[in-house]
Formats: C-alpha cells, sequence, structure tokens
C-alpha cells in the first residue's frame, strides 16, 4: 500500500496567510501539528503519515513567522494569545469543530495554552519536549536571569537583530549544528552565552549527522528559511514577558482536558529532572494526564528522533479519544 500523500496549500486565518501540510482523509478526525524553533511543517514528515495512515486527518501548519507562512513585522504580534488564535483560526478554516492538539518544543506551549484558553476547541493535548508550567508569580526574563544569569540563551534572543543575523549567516551551518548538537546520545549543552559572544557558540561542529537526520533533511530546512529568515521564530522569545502579562487571568489555571507528554531523557529542557518527579509534577497541573513517557537515549527533537514511538503514541491517544 502506497503511504498517504502529503499535500499543501495556503490558507487565510485572521488575515494572516498560513501554509498547510495536510495528509489523511478529508472526513477523519484532526489531529493538530504544532512545531517549534527554529522549524517548520517539516519536522513533523513522520507523523504526518503516519497518522494519516491510521485514518486521522492530520494538519501541520508552518507557525506564524516561519518558513512559508507570514510574518507580521511589529515584535508585539507573536504573544501566546496570537499564536493560540492562530490554532483556532486553523481549526476553523479545515472545519475541525474539536482537534488532538500537539505540540513540540515552542509548539507545546501553543498546544498547552490552546487546551487552557480554549478546551472547548480541544479533544486532548500532547506535550513532546516543553511540559505544561503554569503562569508563575515573576516576570519570565525576571526569573531566567535570576536562575541562569544574563547569558541564558532566551535573554540573548531578547535583543532585536542580533541572534537573527548571526543564524541567518549560514542556515545551513545553525541546522547542522544545532540539532546535531541537542540531540540523544550527547549531553545536552549548557545553553549559556558567553560574553560577547552568540548563540551557536555552545554548538560546536559536529563530526557527523545524528542517524536520524540526513543532509536532505538539511536541504529542506535550509530551502524552508531561504526566504523567511529566523526572525519572526525569535520574536516568539521576545514576547515571553508580554504574553505572561495577558495571561494573568489563567495564573496558575490547571490544563483539565485529557493530556499526554513525551520527552527525551538527553532533551536540555528537562535536564537533571527524574522521570518520576516530572510526571508527578505534571500530575498537579495536569489533572487528567494519560501518560508521562521520557525516551531512552532522545534528545531534544522528539518526534523526529524517535519518530515510530512518537506516532504510535498519538495514535493510541488520539484514537482513546475519538
Amino acid at each position: 500500500m502506497d503511504a498517504p500523500a502529503i499535500t499543501h496549500r495556503f490558507v487565510d486565518v485572521h488575515g494572516l496567510r498560513i501554509h498547510l501540510a495536510e495528509a489523511g482523509p478529508v472526513d477523519g478526525p484532526v489531529v493538530l501539528l504544532l512545531h517549534g524553533f527554529p522549524e517548520c511543517w517539516y519536522s513533523w514528515r513522520h507523523q504526518l503519515v503516519a497518522l494519516a495512515a491510521a485514518g486521522f486527518r492530520v494538519v501541520a501548519p508552518d507557525q506564524r513567522g516561519y518558513a512559508r507562512s507570514d510574518a507580521p513585522a511589529a515584535i508585539e504580534d507573536y504573544t501566546m494569545l496570537h499564536l493560540v488564535g492562530d490554532a483556532v483560526g486553523v481549526l476553523d478554516v479545515v472545519g475541525a469543530e474539536r482537534a488532538v492538539v500537539v505540540g513540540h518544543d515552542w509548539g507545546a506551549p501553543v498546544a498547552w495554552h490552546t487546551a487552557l484558553l480554549r478546551p472547548d476547541r480541544v479533544h486532548g493535548v500532547v506535550g513532546l519536549s516543553v511540559p505544561f508550567r503554569p503562569r508563575g508569580s515573576a516576570r519570565p526574563t525576571e526569573a531566567f536571569a535570576r536562575r541562569f544569569g544574563p547569558g541564558y540563551y532566551m535573554l540573548h534572543f531578547q535583543a532585536p537583530g542580533v541572534a537573527d543575523a548571526e543564524l541567518a549567516a549560514d542556515p545551513r551551518a545553525t541546522f547542522r549544528r544545532l540539532l546535531a548538537n541537542t540531540s540523544g546520545g550527547t549531553p545536552p549543552p549548557l545553553p549559556v552565552v558567553e560574553p560577547g559572544g552568540g548563540f551557536l557558540g555552545f554548538l560546536p561542529e559536529p563530526d557527523e549527522l545524528p542517524a536520524w537526520l540526513t543532509e536532505q533533511d538539511l536541504d529542506v530546512y535550509v530551502e524552508e528559511y531561504r526566504d523567511r529568515g529566523f526572525t519572526g521564530g525569535l520574536n516568539w522569545y521576545r514576547n515571553i514577558d508580554r504574553s505572561w502579562e495577558l495571561t494573568a487571568a489563567w495564573h496558575g489555571a490547571p490544563v483539565t482536558r485529557p493530556a499526554l507528554y513525551l520527552a527525551g531523557e538527553h532533551d536540555l529542557v528537562i535536564a537533571g529532572v527524574p522521570a518520576d518527579a516530572l510526571a508527578d509534577s505534571l500530575r498537579h497541573t495536569l489533572p487528567d494526564l494519560r501518560g508521562a513517557t521520557v525516551l531512552p537515549d532522545c534528545g531534544h527533537w522528539t518526534q523526529q528522533e524517535r519518530p515510530e514511538e512518537v506516532s504510535t503514541a498519538i495514535v493510541e491517544f488520539a484514537g482513546s479519544l475519538t
């Protein structure tokens, strides 16, 4: 049997031109896949095929500011409220009253917040890499500076134009160094920029690509970013304080929709946190947590490094809800 085809189109979402990759039967239950930084629809290439083969209608947008989708010029147009609005808008465009929403890296907070802000549109939510973190009492940039120091990479990203130029100078090297150094099998790097240095300074040139990543994969990422660059994605980081301010009404609120969490044991996002402690913490904020799995020898790029396990987990979770 031939693998399900992945199709592409552009849609209007509240005046924003969004690129969608889709697969599966048009009448199937919808799974919405939200990528992270610095990625695009291609990060879900394995899940688009696997979930479609299981009977789901799978939709993977390039999110606001990424790859083929529009990138508003104003930094303040990338708050969490904008991003959740885009996710709901995509569901409207594809005619889905509700969906299973899956997010990885930056896409995970968008998925969690879509379930938090619009539970009426979410059957269930799956987070990869980034766990749900309820809104805290401290401004995020201040909390990061206290915990990690002023060189923490999210703080480095705050200055417009600086990281943008560094990452865009040689996109292939950027993707190669970032994807390889944060993959499984290697200790996660300390994401702190040295004074006067750049983001890529703690990501050395790899001797070889990890087994899950090919030169052809890098070709795709470079082509997808050729015209857009990295500014749109970096603007998400530049709104972490603004999003914190705008979500005050949900301070401390849990996500009550059915939830699933998966991460790699070598993911720098959960570095040093025992799996049992992580699961216990999640149960306090996700009262309907259906599972929390830490994948051995897996790094940050969960669905690309371990495509079969991630796809199977999503299919089983989504199938239990529909």
